[in-house]
């Protein structure tokens, strides 16, 4: 005796499902309401403001290619590990406000990545006027 086959279930996320040019053009479009998300974060805000200037002074600042990679890149990473820790922040006040250790914790881990980055772009881009400025 042979058991039924299972219907099909309808994944829980319609983004799953799509394919092709469907599924990027769906996926853009998360991405940018994340940006939108984003830009409502004072932090997040502050660093594309300073993104705005220093993405372009990069091009004058590098002498080569990777000299513009490095800043315009270091720029962008401060950017990214704020959104990700804004995404870490999001979802665990999502769980719940009282306070809790493990929250705690990776609230605070988020901060510190976003720390990190700020140290390495602030090193790199210190290096890069040192060059241009005092050593020739």
């Amino acid at each position: 005796m042979s058991l039924p086959s299972p219907e099909p279930v309808a994944p829980a996320n319609p983004q799953k499902a799509r394919t092709g040019l469907n599924r990027i053009w769906h996926a853009a479009g998360y991405s940018l309401e994340g940006l939108r998300a984003g830009w409502g974060e004072k932090a997040f805000r502050q660093e594309a403001i300073a993104a705005a200037v220093m993405l372009p002074v990069s091009l004058w600042l590098g002498r080569s290619w990777v000299e513009v990679a490095l800043l315009a890149g270091s720029v962008l990473i401060v950017m990214m590990v704020e959104l990700l820790n804004t995404g870490i922040e999001t979802a665990i006040d999502r769980i719940g406000p009282e306070w809790h250790d493990l929250s705690k914790r990776a609230k605070d881990m988020g901060s510190a990545a976003v720390l990190l980055a700020l140290l390495l772009c602030s090193g790199i881009w210190a290096a890069a006027l040192f060059q241009r400025f005092f050593h020739g």
